[in-house]
């Protein structure tokens, strides 16, 4: 499985962006059950911010995003996407899509996931 994340750049405090993420490979449709994007700042860990049901409708947030995100996913493109609103300069980070099976961890945590994207740099300014 392939991850390519793409949507980052500059962006304004209190402005949206939308970031997605492509994925490809013969095991997809055989081992994604769950795709979600983390993200990691500089000297920080990398932290959960959503993630979505590939086959069935669940949503999971992160609590420090929660109500400014939005996760959704396009199954005929094979493609997930994460709107960020009301930017804040907190949520500059390099941001990451992941691929994950149907059981294991829960979501919010990275060991659920063995497929990651290469990652995309968000870098919001005030």
């Amino acid at each position: 499985v392939q991850l390519q994340a793409s949507g980052g750049g500059l962006a304004q405090a209190g402005g949206s962006l939308r970031l997605s993420c492509v994925a490809s490979g013969s095991a997809f449709s055989t081992y994604v059950n769950i795709m979600a994007w983390f993200h990691q700042s500089p000297g920080k860990e990398r932290e959960f911010v959503a993630a979505i049901g590939w086959n069935v409708f669940s949503r999971y947030y992160g609590d420090s995003v929660k109500g400014r995100v939005t996760i959704s996913k396009d199954r005929a493109r094979n493609m997930v996407f994460l709107d960020v609103n009301s930017l804040k300069s907190e949520d500059t980070a390099v941001y990451f899509c992941a691929a994950g099976p149907a059981h294991g961890m829960p979501p919010y945590s990275e060991k659920r996931y063995g497929y990651w994207g290469q990652g995309t740099q968000v870098t919001v300014s005030s």
